[in-house]
Formats: C-alpha cells, structure tokens, sequence
C-alpha cells in the first residue's frame, strides 16, 4: 500500500523559511516522480514543484522559482520542499503526491496523495 506522510508546515514570518518532508512507502523511489502542490483558501489546488524518477528533472511553477528547492533521498524515500523568502501569498495547505503527468510546463499528481501540512506566511 503506497502511503505519503507530509510534515514540516508552521506558522513563519515573511522571509522566512521551512523545509517540508514527505515519507513515502510502500513503493521504491524509481516507481514514482513526485510532486508538490498547494491549495491556498478559495482557490484550486496547483502543482508546484515536481522531480523525476531520476532525481536530475524538475519541475517549478513560476511563482515559486529561485525560491523553493525540491529534492528527494532514494535511500530514505523521502522528498523534501525547502522553501525560501516565503511571502504571504505562499500561505496555502501544502500536499505530496506521486505525479501522473510531468512536464517543464506543468505538473499533475496522483494516484496517491499524502494528507495537507499547513503553511501560514505572516505579513
């Protein structure tokens, strides 16, 4: 059974930082790319950042690149999100998921979903 456990979300300060994890099991690290998404009040959820099976493929949405840095372990099957100058408008409640379809323009989770972690970007 694939499961996703994110964590590492909080409360921080405009320019501040926080680096979210996301366990994964039940499946090895070249099975799957994986992915980060958000889904900020009133508003869809959006794929933020994804990276390749092959850990060398990213993906960034716009208005997180040269801010945000994914990266993911193969030996611990964990990914990591390292957020960097986090604005108010970063404020959502973040998911990872593996990535059905992956692209440099876009990024689409799924089958399997870990559940949310906050993030709240104080002004």
């Amino acid at each position: 059974e694939v499961q996703l456990q994110a964590s590492g979300g909080g409360l921080v300060q405009a320019g501040g930082s926080l680096r979210l994890s996301c366990a994964g099991s039940g499946f090895t690290s070249d099975e799957y790319a994986m992915g980060w998404f958000r889904q900020a009040p009133g508003k869809e959820r959006e794929g933020i950042s994804c990276i390749a099976r092959d850990n060398v493929d990213t993906y960034y949405r716009d208005s997180i690149k040269g801010r945000f840095i994914i990266s993911r372990d193969d030996a611990s099957n964990t990914m990591y999100l390292q957020m960097n100058n986090l604005k108010p408008g970063d404020t959502a409640v973040y998911y990872c998921a593996t990535v059905a379809a992956f692209s440099q323009a876009t990024c689409i989770g799924g089958p399997f979903w870990g559940q949310g972690t906050q993030v709240t970007v104080s002004s």
